[in-house]
């Protein structure tokens, strides 16, 4: 879930929620902010390890669970006490967008540059499967997934085209009707249609939001004349979308018809802990962000958090 931004910064490059939250040996992330359930509206923060930089985010019972773009490494977070640790050692290369399977207690993880996927067993931190998407060698910007009644369905943002994962086999889906790649990075961000029957999927150049059938056929949303602004990770909740800004450091809050054909722009969310906003996702009231700091040299005491904005009541 990243776009233009990580093109300059970017290199090459389990326990279950109960046993997570038991652990003895949860580290905390840094210095935590106890603050973060403060007042109403007041934009928060949570802490990561130094040296972590972050971009997607999942969240399943309180656990947060989050992919470093530097080494691919798998960090669980619980977000009541702020600590956490990591779960999974990564290959070296990057760990970008997440979807949790709560049924079968696996994480599905975009591999980046690498081009490739990785299945993760969040009991024992075990990478369970590895799929090259895209041969060795080729470009490739595997950014986001989806766990849909199909499958799971990945983004890649160099090539028009998703790639559907069932039962252990790959299926390229081309993008085709009215999408158009572009020479820079393009399909990012991905989730569903409020009624489940095709996906939506935001491109990072344009800052359309397209309606995506299973086929790969794309029409655009009809947002009343708007596009987003370096758009990147997309959460969608009932008929509420929330597409994440990276370079406006901003949320667009979206009200969708229930097909994903039309919808109007009804917010927009800021906070000045944003600073490169990537990906978002819910617990309880509070949506918490991801903050990949791109313009910023990772090293060992990098500093990088989330920050926690009070949503209030899900959305239907």
């Amino acid at each position: 879930m990243t776009t233009l931004l990580r093109r300059a910064t970017l290199g090459a490059g389990a326990l279950t929620t109960a046993a997570v939250l038991a652990a003895s040996s949860l580290l905390p992330a840094v210095a935590a902010d106890r603050g973060y359930h403060g007042g109403s509206g007041t934009p928060t923060r949570v802490d990561l390890p130094a040296g972590f930089p972050p971009e997607s985010i999942a969240i399943e019972h309180g656990i947060a669970y989050l992919g470093s773009r530097a080494d691919g490494d798998i960090y669980a977070l619980d977000l009541a006490t702020g600590r956490g640790e990591v779960i999974s050692q990564g290959p070296g290369t990057q760990s970008l967008g997440l979807a949790i399977d709560s049924r079968a207690h696996r994480l599905y993880v975009a591999g980046g540059v690498a081009g490739d996927a990785r299945v993760v067993d969040l009991r024992t931190g075990a990478v369970l499967a590895s799929y090259q998407l895209v041969p060795k060698g080729t470009p490739a910007f595997i950014n986001d997934v989806l766990l849909a009644e199909r499958g799971a369905v990945f983004t890649d943002s160099v090539h028009d085209v998703l790639y559907r994962l069932q039962d252990g086999r790959v299926e390229r889906v081309p993008l085709s009707g009215e999408w158009v790649e572009t020479p820079e990075y393009n399909a990012n961000g991905i989730t569903t249609t409020p009624d489940g029957r095709a996906l939506l999927v935001v491109n990072s150049t344009t800052g359309e939001l397209f309606r995506v059938e299973h086929d790969g056929r794309a029409a655009k949303v009809d947002l009343g004349g708007r596009t987003f602004t370096h758009p990147d990770g997309l959460f969608r909740e009932g008929r509420t979308l929330y597409a994440v800004q990276n370079a406006a450091n901003a949320v667009a809050v979206v009200h969708l018809d229930r097909s994903g054909t039309s919808g109007s722009v009804v917010k927009t969310l800021t906070s000045e802990g944003f600073d490169v906003p990537t990906a978002t996702a819910r617990s309880n009231d509070w949506l918490y962000v991801t903050n990949a700091r791109f313009q910023v040299p990772v090293s060992s005491t990098t500093e990088y958090w989330l920050t926690a904005l009070r949503v209030g009541a899900r959305s239907s």
